[in-house]
């Protein structure tokens, strides 16, 4: 009883906080990004309210901010799909006051109010408790993009494929998804070979693990053959279009091409041949809807066995004031490297 009765006060206390949040408005047809002061009671009525240290840029991000109504439905809105922090509140048995955790997925930041703010209020079911071996910002240089990329080595592993299997193709090599396969990869024991169409970071994709870099134009096939030689035993395909088309031709007897991404198509074109005279499998990944109970499991891979050791290399850190500046970096294709919004680093 006196437990619950703690709970009402802290809760009623906690209405009245305020707090900095970047909104996008929609005026006249204009998306109209700006940093302003919320209060709890205009977050979500959700059971557990997070405290946030770190979030992370997303390619959904920033669609959101653009305005990109298949992402966000109805503005002002706070985007950002990623999430760490402390637990402040809580209606919910499963969390304690104190306790850190991450969020990645689900609808936060999409019709949710997201991560770029520093509180949220979200689901119990949607929380992961964080790990013990990871810190708060470790968990955020993963974030969604790390998420994926141990669910496309799951993917691949779940057919057989292994470091002694063959090669593995990462497309889109410099973006957060790119970059994470490579690392994770790398450290898992698989031989790596890098695509990218930016030569400037080929000693960044070395340093963290990849054997070999290509440039598209050494992936990409314009031919109308329906078999290359084989190439690779299993693709992470970050890219999509004619990339996803090229690929599938170049791999090996009984390989796979994961899809993850989609940055210069939503469509390609195949035969049915690699699938009949190779038994390529093409498979799908999809994280935000991830069971809890998968999701738990490889979050705690990614916080042991597969923990990486190049966190450093892989990611720099913003200011949260910064934000708007790498929204729009992002959107125009000169962002690289996983980008990491410090909040409140005190909590970690």
């Amino acid at each position: 009883m006196n437990n619950q009765k703690n709970n009402t006060n802290n809760s009623n206390i906690m209405e009245n906080i305020s707090f900095k949040s970047l909104v996008v408005q929609e005026i006249d047809g204009f998306f109209i990004p700006s940093f302003r002061q919320k209060s709890i009671s205009e977050l979500p009525n959700c059971d557990v309210t997070i405290k946030v240290a770190y979030s992370g840029l997303n390619y959904k991000d920033a669609l959101s901010f653009r305005g990109h109504k298949g992402i966000t439905k109805n503005y002002p809105h706070t985007p950002g799909i990623d999430a760490s922090g402390v637990v402040v509140d809580t209606n919910s048995g499963q969390f304690q006051i104190g306790e850190k955790v991450l969020v990645t997925g689900y609808d936060l930041g999409m019709n949710t109010s997201g991560g770029f703010q520093q509180y949220i209020r979200v689901p119990s079911d949607w929380i992961v408790k964080l790990p013990k071996t990871l810190s708060l910002k470790q968990s955020m240089i993963y974030g969604t993009a790390g998420f994926t990329s141990a669910l496309a080595i799951h993917r691949l592993q779940q057919i057989g494929i292994y470091p002694n299997s063959g090669n593995i193709l990462v497309t889109g090599a410099t973006g957060g998804v790119g970059i994470l396969s490579i690392s994770l990869l790398s450290k898992l024991g698989y031989k790596v070979e890098a695509s990218t169409g930016k030569p400037e970071y080929a000693e960044l994709l070395q340093e963290i693990g990849a054997s070999k870099i290509l440039s598209r134009q050494e992936v990409l096939d314009s031919s109308n053959r329906p078999l290359l030689q084989r190439r690779w035993k299993g693709v992470i395909e970050n890219v999509g279009g004619v990339t996803l088309n090229s690929v599938i031709k170049q791999v090996d007897k009984g390989g796979a091409v994961v899809i993850i991404g989609n940055v210069t198509g939503d469509t390609f074109q195949s035969t049915v041949y690699p699938f009949l005279l190779r038994g390529v499998a093409l498979l799908g990944v999809e994280s935000a809807e991830t069971s809890m109970e998968l999701r738990t499991r490889l979050w705690e891979k990614l916080a042991n066995e597969w923990k990486i050791d190049c966190f450093d290399k892989i990611h720099r850190t913003i200011q949260f004031d910064e934000l708007i500046d790498d929204l729009r970096k992002m959107l125009n294709g000169t962002q690289s490297k996983k980008v990491v919004v410090e909040i409140d680093p005190s909590l970690d």
